[in-house]
């Protein structure tokens, strides 16, 4: 089966795949990361490939531009740019299509530019090895694609160096890059994965606007099928190699054909969802249960947080004078009650992560925190000692990465047996086994998960573990710092259905911080919105998301893709 992004004449066919098939040689054995792969897209539209993390969808764009791995190498297939078949192209052939006829947009901007090399630098390599463009004219056609993608000050920032600029700017600093020197086909591999909403709604609108000047090819890889519903023609999903099912956008969403499909649409968190598992219904849970469910609002607050704020000292000049402290997070203020989810919201940089560090107790020396917060009656910033060991014992967090935040060198048990070591000291060896194992299948990980490492689990069973190793000191308070933004919607969803059978279960409150709104709609009590550092818009989910009061919770509700 061929999938087709367009019904253009066959002249307008930009890239054609047919039968491309990939191995990947194991250590023990070789399997098939593509099989089969059948496709065409046309000039001007936008071809979304869909699917879950290890499905293909890397290995294919990797295949077109013959960047494969060493362990992975083409089985079978063709690929025709154009008129030109590249798998029968030299390196040499390959390189002049690389970047001249074929731009690459990956998913993390951080470490796909280089980090020595300034920005302009980047950008004029590209074209002099792609177009006739020398001499000055270099830098300034530079420049003029700093400006087209909405980089300020686009002369002077041609010196400046990556780590000179934001998330968002760098992922437009890419786009520079992999459309100057004038590309048939763009491939946008997870393009805005990382980006907060109001970002990745601008860097979506970009691409659009560029495509439509340049009559571009677009290829899109993505998980996210909100965005693949706003901005794509054509939709061919993938799962375990193989396309199973192609439609126009439309028709796609509509009415899926394939089980695969409705299965993931199912699984897509909002706020008509609420009070209904994600995942296929368990035991003691209605999956036809009435949504939304009421908001917990009565008794006393377990965390109560008043004129929270954070600054950073810093030192300057030769000598290294203490300067005037910056400040993150401004006058913040909220109650948070047993069995109660909260999510805090905001753009990138507005301090949600910093307000859970200082809560947590996690931020560095040059952090000047002041303002108050106790945690079921104790002072939870001036806890020293042992007072500090019993709060950390009834607030724990739950990080974005779990991969990051788990030591690789330790086995999973002892990974959480060590917490309960160090904050329930009264229990003995026994008691913690028994607690560990009895967590490990609480939160639906294998038996033998003690016996392993983290490398050898998938990222949604490294978060369960994540979750585990919070619960083992049985808290009153989890903080959830973006936990399931890394995840595919299945997972994700099986993450967020375990979540609240934890909360029902224990009783637990949830501080969730996220920019994901789909999440929120579906999860939240009460919502407050951060910006600028300090809270500007607190109250019930369901009056924040339907009547907002402020002009930035509506800009940020605006720039959500939905799917309804």
């Amino acid at each position: 089966m061929t999938a087709y992004g367009g019904v253009a004449a066959q002249g307008d066919t930009v890239l054609r795949v047919e039968d491309l098939s990939v191995r990947i040689a194991g250590e023990a054995s070789v399997s098939l990361a593509v099989k089969s792969l059948a496709l065409a897209i046309e000039r001007g539209r936008t071809f979304a490939l869909v699917g879950e993390s290890g499905c293909g969808k890397s290995m294919t764009a990797l295949a077109l531009l013959r960047l494969l791995p060493d362990a992975g190498s083409i089985a079978s297939g063709r690929v025709f740019l154009g008129g030109t078949e590249l798998n029968g192209l030299t390196e040499r052939g390959m390189r002049s299509v690389r970047g001249g006829q074929v731009g690459i947009i990956f998913q993390e901007p951080s470490t796909s530019l280089n980090p020595v090399m300034t920005v302009g630098r980047q950008l004029t390599e590209v074209i002099r090895a792609h177009t006739g463009v020398r001499g000055r004219e270099l830098d300034e056609k530079a420049a003029w694609w700093l400006r087209r993608v909405g980089i300020a000050d686009a002369e002077k920032r041609l010196g400046d160096y990556p780590f000179q600029f934001s998330g968002g700017q760098k992922q437009r600093i890419m786009i520079a890059i992999a459309l100057a020197a004038g590309p048939k086909l763009l491939i946008a591999d997870e393009p805005t994965t990382a980006l907060d909403v109001t970002v990745q709604a601008q860097i979506l609108t970009l691409l659009a606007d560029i495509q439509k000047e340049m009559g571009l090819a677009v290829m899109l890889i993505t998980h996210d099928l909100a965005v693949v519903k706003n901005v794509a023609d054509y939709v061919a999903l993938m799962k375990a190699g193989e396309i199973v099912e192609t439609q126009d956008a439309a028709g796609f969403f509509a009415a899926p054909r394939h089980p695969y499909a409705r299965q993931l649409l199912a699984a897509i968190p909002t706020f008509a969802k609420r009070g209904r598992p994600l995942t296929a219904a368990r035991p003691g849970v209605q999956a036809d249960a009435p949504a939304p469910r009421p908001a917990r609002s009565g008794g006393a607050p377990i965390l109560s947080v008043q004129g929270l704020s954070v600054a950073y000292s810093a030192r300057k000049g030769l000598l290294r004078r203490p300067a005037e402290p910056v400040p993150i997070v401004r006058d913040v203020s909220f109650d948070l009650r047993a069995g109660e989810t909260l999510a805090l919201l905001g753009e990138s940089g507005c301090g949600k992560t910093t307000t859970a560090k200082a809560l947590i107790r996690l931020l560095g020396k040059q952090a000047v925190v002041g303002g108050r917060a106790t945690l079921e009656g104790e002072d939870v910033l001036s806890a020293r000692g042992a007072r500090l060991r019993r709060i950390r014992r009834s607030m724990q967090i739950v990080f974005q990465d779990p991969y990051a935040s788990l030591d690789p060198r330790m086995m999973v048990g002892d990974i959480l047996e060590e917490g309960v070591a160090a904050l329930r000291p009264e229990r003995s060896r026994t008691q913690r086994r028994n607690l560990i194992r009895s967590l490990i299948d609480r939160v639906g990980l294998p038996a033998n998960t003690v016996e392993r490492y983290p490398h050898e689990f998938s990222g949604g069973q490294r978060q369960r573990v994540a979750i585990a190793r919070a619960l083992a000191v049985e808290p009153s308070v989890l903080i959830c710092d973006e936990p399931t933004s890394a995840l595919d919607v299945s997972v994700q969803a099986q993450i967020l259905d375990l979540l609240q059978d934890l909360q029902r279960e224990l009783n637990i409150a949830y501080l969730f911080i996220t920019h994901n709104f789909g999440v929120v709609e579906y999860l939240a009590d009460r919502i407050a919105i951060m910006h600028g550092g300090a809270i500007i818009e607190e109250g019930l989910a369901e009056t924040v998301l339907m009547s907002p009061r402020r002009a930035e919770t509506r800009r940020l509700l605006d720039a959500v893709p939905r799917l309804e």
